[in-house]
């Protein structure tokens, strides 16, 4: 049964972007660290790369992938890097990213950075919202494919909006030929996944958001025909096979980038089986009940503020979100002034977006098993006062 550290004054809606991670994995994490400190030098050299190898074997059954192509990496946002470092020597001047409206900022960007240094073009698919049906949204992203695309790049589950992309879809049209990659940052622990019948070529995603480990857990899937041409975003010792381990060339790229506290990976177990417990039907109750409470809390505040649903239930996992009026004036993605008065006057947690420009605002909740119907509640009441 997990148990959380959370400060009961203040409501917390927002388990979407950072997590949250419950006693029973910090006293795991520390007891690793225990061990690391009592002798440093034995736990690096020793204890260190089994450890990990217990960890990629344990996030590999979570999410349904061959363990070979699992390394484990901070976060989805290094994940992404190291793929588009690595395929830039694959891409030729002229030749097509694409991306969806809906991506994630960080990695927006990183694609923007890429394309700039070899040469290639970024195409941005517009997908608006409200969203009528998962077809629509295939349908969109295939019209834009052309012989110049080069690789394909989406997210699983959309940050702003909290859609569940239809990547199985996108990937089964355009694999083999078109290499897609999947930010996952939100799908292990909201949805099932089983990437070794998905099919993507890149895989990545965070464990500290919905498995709840520590902060800075993340991992990178690999298919078996990139893996000797994908490398970390830090070269270190591994790039001449002189960190000491029986994983492949494309593991020893990442399995070591240089010292730093790996207790957060070595840990990643533990928060599988913690949070497991944590319900009657184990993994499967936990993403039931919190798809059904969000949907709970995304009606709520749908009636609340007046406005549109944005999407059909079957798109929604344990993040949803809500159009608001729009702002007077200027904010920024991280200083929304709503969201600011929120924590501040309410003691609620919740992000506030401008998306897809700065006429529209959303607002998006989240669903974890310490949440309940009476945080929607004082969330809509909060919203009728302040809007």
């Amino acid at each position: 049964m997990a148990t959380w550290n959370l400060d009961p004054g203040v409501t917390h809606l927002n388990h979407g972007s950072f997590g949250a991670t419950p006693v029973e994995v910090l006293a795991e994490q520390q007891r690793w660290r225990d061990l690391m400190e009592s002798n440093p030098v034995s736990f690096m050299l020793e204890t260190y790369q089994p450890a990990l190898e217990d960890s990629r074997e344990a996030i590999a059954g979570f999410v349904g992938a061959d363990s070979g192509g699992v390394v484990l990496v901070p976060n989805a946002t290094y994940g992404v890097n190291a793929v588009l470092r690595s395929m830039e020597d694959r891409l030729a001047p002229g030749s097509e990213i694409l991306i969806t409206n809906h991506g994630y900022n960080a990695c927006s960007n990183a694609v923007e950075v890429s394309a700039r240094k070899v040469g290639a073009e970024v195409v941005t698919v517009d997908i608006p919202v409200p969203v009528s049906d998962e077809e629509s949204i295939v349908s969109a992203i295939l019209n834009r494919v052309s012989e110049r695309t080069a690789l394909v790049v989406l997210d699983h589950v959309t940050s702003p909006t909290g859609l569940i992309f239809p990547v199985g879809d996108v990937v089964e049209s355009l694999e083999s030929a078109i290499p897609v990659l999947v930010d996952g940052a939100h799908a292990p622990g909201m949805i099932p996944l089983d990437l070794s019948s998905l099919g993507a070529s890149f895989y990545t995603a965070n464990c500290h958001k919905w498995i709840c480990a520590p902060k800075g857990t993340g991992f990178l899937y690999v298919a078996p025909q990139h893996r000797e041409a994908t490398y970390a975003a830090v070269v270190s010792h591994g790039y001449n096979d002189a960190w000491p381990g029986e994983q492949s060339h494309f593991q020893s790229q990442f399995d070591w980038t240089g010292t730093h506290d790996p207790t957060s990976w070595f840990s990643i177990g533990a928060a599988v089986s913690v949070m497991n417990s944590h319900h009657p039907d184990g993994w499967d109750g936990i993403r039931s009940s919190n798809h059904q409470l969000a949907l709970l809390g995304r009606d709520m505040i749908t009636r609340a503020v007046g406005t549109e649903m944005l999407a059909p239930e079957s798109m929604i996992g344990s993040i949803a979100s809500i159009s608001i009026s729009p702002l007077d004036g200027t904010s920024s993605d991280i200083f929304d002034p709503l969201m600011i008065e929120l924590r501040h006057k309410w003691a609620i947690e919740v992000p506030v977006f401008t998306w897809p420009d700065r006429n529209h605002r959303l607002i998006r909740i989240s669903a974890q098993q310490y949440n309940n119907l009476h945080d929607y509640e004082r969330l809509a009441e909060a919203l009728i006062a302040e809007l």
